[in-house]
Formats: C-alpha cells, structure tokens, sequence
C-alpha cells in the first residue's frame, strides 16, 4: 500500500525540547515516517506498509495519543482524532485518557515510597498495616502470609484479574466492598486460589488490597495521596487518580468507545478500584514517569525513589518477568524494557520503556479496537527508533491454492459448544468469523495452513480417510480443535 501523509485538522502537534530548525525538520520527518510505516503483526512477502490515519479509519478508531522518548527527553507527543466524536473536541496531547491497568505502575511508586520512609515493609503480612479491613486466610493460603512484595508482583496467589467498572448514575461501592464482593460491587471477593509465593497470578484484586493499604497507613484519600507523593514530584501535574475526575476540565476528559464505534454510556466508567484501573493520564505525563525511572535507575535522579528502590522496582520478584508494578521484557544480548498495558471499558495504552539508554514511548486509544492499531505503532515506531526487539512484525510467504480446495474449506466447525469458526469464500479470498465477532481474512501458507495478519495465529485444515475436511485446528495460544459441524 501506497503510504500518505497524516495532516489535516484532526491532527495536533506538539514537539518537545527542540531548539533549532534543524532539529525541528529531523523530528517532523520521523513524525511522518512514524505515521507512514505501520505493520501487522504478521504480514506476506508483498505486503507494504499503512498510514495511521487509514488504520484509525479500518479499526474504527476515535482517538489516539502518542508521545516519544529519546534519550532520556521527550522528543515529540502529537494527538490524532477524536477525544469527542459527538461533541468533536480532537486530542491534543492535554488530553486524559483512562490508563487501565497501567494504574499498577504508578501504585507501586507510591508503594515503595511507604517502603523508602520505613513506613511499611515489603516482606511483613499485609494484615500488619490493614486496620479495619483484614485479609481473610483459609486453608488454601497454606499458612503463608501475603506481602505486599506478593500483591505488587501478582505472587500472592489471588483471585480477580480486573474489574469493569460502574456506569454514571450508578451506586459505587466502598473498596471493602469491592474485596469482599458484596453489593453493589460487580466483581467477585479477593480471596486466596492457592498458597503465596508458589507462582505469578494476575490480580487486579491484590493490587486493590495495596490501594486500602495506602489509605489506612498514611490516613489519606488514596488519590490524594498519589498526587502529593508521586504524580506532583513527577510532574505529573496534568493526571490523577480521582474517580470520575472532577477537578479536570470536561474538555480535556476523553469519552470512551466500543469497537463498533458507540459511545460508552455515560462516556466512561468510574472505577472505585483506583490503584488497578483509575489513574486519568496522557502520553506526555507518562513519559515523564519513565525518563524519572531511567534516570532514577543510573543514579541520576530521585524525585520519588531512590536508586536502591528503583533498581528492587524493576528486578522481576520470584519470577520470569513481573517485578513491582512493571513487567520486564529481558532479551538474550541482554536489552531490557520496562513496560505495562491497560485496558478500562473503551480504553486500551501500552508503554514501553528501556531499562538502559533512556529510549521509549507510550500509546492511548480510546476505543476497544485499539488493542490491534497499538502493536502496528509499536512496530513503526521501533523501525524509525530502532528500537531493538520492539518491532514484533514478521512475514509469512503465500502461495496459490486452487479455488475448488479453498471451497472445500468452507463450513461451520464448532470450536466448543455454541462457540463456532465459520469460514468462508469471498472471490479468491478465504476468511474467517468466530461467533460474536468480525470476519478475518486468513492468508495460505501451504495449501492447508493459513494464517492471520491481525492476530498471531494458524488455522489449519484437516483431511479424513475419504478425503473429506473433518475439522480445523486453531493454533493461538495452544492448539485448539474444532470438528466440522455444517
């Protein structure tokens, strides 16, 4: 595909820290080259490459923000669309998305703050700090006690991965509620599935247990707590923690977007859950919260943590890769990244950050598509940086299948119980719709593999003794058999 330029009226720039023309001319070029240059994650070998604007536009986008990290500055943040579709207020690089579950990371700033002023332990039983409230142990603890080393790195062996948040108008529950799962909270009870310390659990609900930790130790609200003691001294001025965000102008708020392109009711969720899901933030905010971490890591900085607890922040805690509040991607020749994603009702984000050369970037969409569009500005934005590692785009070479096997493909197979993968023929074309969802083109790879360019997954179609399709095996995140129904 034929790249074009991304300008127009939705488009707003705002470039960081440039002092001369030349300077201003280098970094307007990688803008463009940015917006120019996205890829699928899986790609064949005559594919090129796509405008963001025209990405927006296939996965029904609102809105996207975009900031960028070299060398240990901002180098540019640019808004594209709609922050407001109905009220058609664009982004600007001011405005606040929902951070989903990159809330984590911030949380766990404040967190080992506590730890820094000896003012909690991470290695002492969280019921120690917990005043009203307490976790409730049973017999599947084991005897073991949580720490909040356990809840920051998803080691506690908790239940409840996220939470959905609540509509406008609708009662909110306190944050006992919400760990003990009694109404109007819409989540489960955090409770124990299995001992401490035995292996990595996602838990949304353990880092909501470390939110109630906060508030009863420093006696504070929770978010104005972050704010005073880690968004403030970050310069994270524009940000918060606040659910709904009342003290921000409603114009800088984005609405949120499901993928078929409707608003969310209400035009977001409030999320009581604040330390899992609530931070309001932006791409320019967020960076300044990794360059901090980078320079804090090397010695250079320490606005909030010190080196020593910055360097405990990143280092992955009784496992592969979760450390306190941040994932750390590790690659042989030994480059890391710092990173998170978060998801909230409408919202998706994604940060990466690099653990040695100050390098980096953040992406917020307000739309639940935005979960395809993030890794193809991931991959531009890793060619243009050279970012190692980043760029995750590969390519599959085709081939020609004759037209009466790709019929033979079609049909309806049943992937489990009124979970059905229809395929079908549009001209030369082979695609597949799995029940609820969009039909995906899939690319052959022999004449019975195929593969999707969206996602990173194989179909695959099976012959019996007659020569007959007896079913399909899916391959994406294990393999998956679905016997052919109709």
């Amino acid at each position: 595909m034929k790249p074009t330029l991304f300008s127009g009226a939705l488009a707003l720039v705002s470039i960081m820290g440039l002092t001369t023309c030349g300077q201003i001319n280098d970094t307007t070029e990688k803008i463009q080259q940015v917006e120019n240059n996205l890829t699928t994650i899986i790609q064949s070998e005559n594919d090129g490459t796509y405008n963001l604007k025209d990405r927006m536009a296939y996965y029904h986008i609102h809105g996207v923000s975009i900031a960028i990290i070299h060398n240990y500055k901002i180098e540019w943040a640019k808004g594209y669309g709609w922050a407001d579709d109905s009220l058609k207020i664009p982004v600007t690089t001011q405005t606040l998305f929902q951070a989903g579950s990159i809330s984590k990371s911030l949380n766990s700033v404040g967190l080992l703050k506590l730890v820094q002023e000896k003012k909690i332990d991470l290695n002492t039983d969280i019921n120690t700090y917990l005043s009203g409230w307490k976790f409730p142990y049973d017999s599947l603890s084991k005897g073991k006690k949580l720490t909040i080393a356990n809840l920051l790195s998803h080691t506690g062996g908790l239940t409840v991965h996220g939470f959905g948040g609540y509509e406008k108008g609708d009662p909110i529950p306190t944050i006992e509620q919400v760990l003990d799962g009694k109404k109007p909270a819409n989540s489960p009870a955090v409770r124990s599935m299995y001992e401490p310390g035995l292996k990595y659990e996602y838990s949304g609900g353990g880092i909501t247990i470390s939110q109630l930790i906060v508030k009863d130790v420093t006696h504070e609200p929770y978010d104005t707590f972050m704010y005073n003691e880690v968004l403030k001294p970050l310069g994270m001025t524009a940000s918060t923690y606040q659910q709904p965000p009342t003290d921000k102008n409603p114009r800088l708020v984005s609405a949120a977007y499901y993928s078929d392109g409707n608003e969310v009711k209400g035009k977001y969720h409030i999320y009581p859950e604040q330390a899992a899901a609530g931070l309001w933030t932006n791409p320019t905010d967020l960076c300044k919260y990794i360059i901090e971490t980078q320079l804090a890591y090397i010695g250079k900085s320490h606005k909030v943590l010190n080196q020593q607890m910055t360097n405990l922040r990143l280092t992955p805690y009784d496992n592969d890769s979760a450390a306190l509040g941040v994932f750390i991607d590790n690659y042989p020749d030994g480059t890391k990244y710092f990173e998170h994603g978060g998801v909230d009702e409408g919202f998706i984000s994604q940060y990466y950050g690099s653990i040695e050369d100050g390098n980096g970037l953040v992406i917020m969409v307000n739309t639940a598509n935005g979960g395809s569009l993030i890794p193809e500005i991931v991959n531009s934005i890793a060619k243009v940086y050279g970012l190692k590692y980043l760029n995750h785009s590969k390519t599959i070479k085709t081939v020609e299948v004759p037209d009466s096997v790709l019929q033979s493909y079609t049909g309806q197979y049943e992937l489990e119980p009124r979970y059905i993968l229809t395929i079908s023929k549009e001209g030369d074309n082979l695609f597949v719709q799995t029940t609820g969802q969009e039909k995906i083109e899939i690319f052959p790879e022999t004449e019975s593999k195929f593969f999707l360019k969206l996602v990173d997954a194989e179909v695959e179609f099976i012959k019996g003794d007659k020569g007959q399709v007896t079913k399909l095996i899916l391959n994406q995140n294990g393999i998956h058999d679905a016997k052919k129904v109709k």
